[in-house]
């Protein structure tokens, strides 16, 4: 977490009052332009990006960069922070583009093994596996 002003806005408090609401989902920059914007309360998308970069910075977002081509996605985490001894991995799916949380105690295996053998320090909240949700790869079978 940065230092600094937390100076706090009206639409700083907004963001974090929608995040609060949705927390667990991700997020995009899109969506909370989205949802301002129905909600007859527009906040201009450079706000936007500085706001979340913010609450980023204070911790209190989580900021997830799936591709370079697509758009990061946010989720609010407000001051737990995932634990360091607690692996979280993300799968999504490239059919719906989904992102799910994994924790999965199997996957400490992984980063066990590529940090003893290899020197390499695996991120468990940037590392993210591709491939079909269940519910897509059930729509395929249909």
């Amino acid at each position: 977490m940065k230092g600094g002003s937390t100076y706090k806005t009206k639409q700083r408090e907004k963001m974090l009052k929608y995040f609060e609401k949705h927390a667990g989902d991700h997020i995009t920059a899109g969506d909370v332009c989205e949802y301002f914007e129905k909600q007859g309360e527009p906040i201009g998308q450079a706000t936007v990006y500085r706001q979340l970069e913010k609450l980023v910075d204070e911790g209190l977002l989580n900021k997830y960069i799936m591709n370079a081509a697509g758009p990061a996605c946010f989720e609010f985490v407000g001051m737990r922070v995932h634990k360091k001894d607690k692996m979280c991995f993300h799968c999504k799916c490239e059919k719906c583009g989904k992102l799910i949380h994994l924790h999965c105690e199997e996957l400490k295996e992984i980063g066990k093994h590529l940090s003893e053998e290899h020197g390499f320090k695996l991120n468990p909240l940037r590392t993210v596996f591709y491939g079909i949700c269940e519910e897509c790869a059930r729509e395929d079978e249909d």
